[in-house]
């Protein structure tokens, strides 16, 4: 039976419960039973109908709650493909690394056009990093241990659904001198992302093979998959920004969750689950797991 997960952004107002199952009721569907996942946070609403009239009829209590509707048939999902910058970490670093070498406000400038879906994600990127030539190599170290922060919540997500067996991958179109450290800090086991040239102890303000792009990243949640013989329908993935949307395309018409962080304008119309008001343990609660079931 489909689910409707309303998440609170601090406590569940009085009356909202029994609004939702009203405005579920309105828009042609049958309400069952209803559950706390959390009191006072996070509810199930147990219903019969459309998944996408459920949503519109819901839409309306998105103001305060992040909501999740989805079939209950897989719901603890086995697959999570998750972009880096703004999502698992609080920083784009390519914008940190810029306010090293001085240059931050014309390369995040280029970065926001790029994440809006305004230019070739591929063509900003090769420019923004040709503009950190000559960038010494220990500011990347420098900028991991002052500027990179993990996004409140992540790290309680992933090593929860390592815990019943998920596979994690970060993939993202950042730099793997990023990732790696990333991914070991919050439990990726797989990892993809672009090489920055180095040479001499200083960056080249080039790129090493293929560039990790939107298209690589579908390839990635698919492959991933496939490899895992995980079912299409059984996958999270998770982003931010225009380059995501093919990612968060593919495991929405597979069935699975496709959700923005709170995402740009271009990735929110094409998600099935909008985080906006919560931090990323609100993808446990869309999961139906109890913080009593989190591992931290």
């Amino acid at each position: 039976m489909p689910i409707a997960t309303l998440i609170a952004a601090d406590s569940t107002e009085s009356g909202v419960i029994s609004e939702a199952c009203d405005r579920l009721v309105s828009g042609g569907c049958v309400t069952g039973d209803v559950a706390w996942i959390e009191p006072g946070k996070a509810v199930d609403i147990q219903f019969q109908g459309p998944l996408f009239d459920a949503r519109a009829a819901l839409s309306p209590l998105e103001a305060g709650y992040d909501i999740a509707v989805q079939s209950s048939d897989t719901r603890r999902k086995m697959l999570l493909v998750s972009d880096m910058d703004s999502t698992m970490i609080m920083v784009e670093c390519i914008d940190e690394l810029a306010d090293y070498a001085g240059i931050k406000p014309e390369i995040a400038a280029i970065t926001e056009r790029a994440m809006a879906g305004e230019l070739d994600f591929a063509q900003a990127l090769t420019a923004r990093v040709a503009l950190l030539a000559g960038l010494n190599e220990g500011v990347i170290a420098q900028c991991l241990a002052e500027r990179v922060r993990t996004m409140p919540g992540a790290d309680i997500l992933v090593r929860t659904m390592n815990g019943w067996g998920a596979h994690a991958v970060l993939v993202s179109g950042g730099f793997t001198r990023f990732t790696d450290p990333v991914a070991e800090i919050l439990g990726f086991s797989e990892v993809h992302a672009n090489v920055l040239e180095i040479r001499d102890g200083a960056l080249t303000g080039a790129l090493v093979g293929d560039i990790v792009d939107a298209t690589t990243k579908r390839n990635v949640l698919q492959s991933a998959g496939t490899v895992k013989g995980i079912a299409s329908d059984n996958v999270l993935a998770v982003g931010d920004g225009a380059n995501d949307i093919p990612m968060i395309v593919a495991a929405v018409e597979q069935g699975g969750l496709g959700v923005g962080f709170h995402p740009r304008p271009l990735l929110a119309a094409q998600v099935n689950f909008a985080v906006r008001h919560n931090d990323l343990t609100a993808l446990l609660y869309a999961q139906g797991v109890p913080r009593a079931e989190w591992i931290y």
